[in-house]
């Protein structure tokens, strides 16, 4: 009796990966076990990056406050300080935003705190 094997999955598990390896260059996108280790790492990069993505946001944040205190004759360290203690309840992404399209805003939130 032939062996009996469930090309169904099979092929439909292939054509996932080969689906997720579209607009990968050269065999990445049409050789399966290329595709499938391209495949597998960038899945594996995105889930990692998901989580970086937050922490670069913050530190892009910090910097634009830090050079909008500084305009202000502040440095980030005693602008934050000083926010906590008036209880201005900004956070890091609004005050970013401030520092860098509204600056005559940020620098009345700096004169209130100093």
């Amino acid at each position: 009796m032939p062996r009996s094997v469930n090309h169904v999955a099979s092929k439909a598990r292939r054509k996932r990966i080969l689906k997720l390896a579209k607009g990968y260059w050269g065999r990445r996108s049409n050789v399966w076990t290329v595709a499938k280790n391209a495949v597998e790492k960038g899945l594996t990069y995105s889930y990692r990056d998901r989580k970086q993505k937050k922490r670069d946001f913050r530190k892009i944040w910090i910097q634009r406050i830090n050079a909008g205190a500084r305009v202000n004759g502040t440095s980030y360290s005693q602008l934050m300080g000083n926010i906590k203690k008036a209880e201005i309840e900004l956070n890091r992404k609004v005050l970013a935003d401030l520092a860098m399209n509204h600056p005559d805003a940020f620098k009345a939130i700096v004169d209130k705190v100093k």
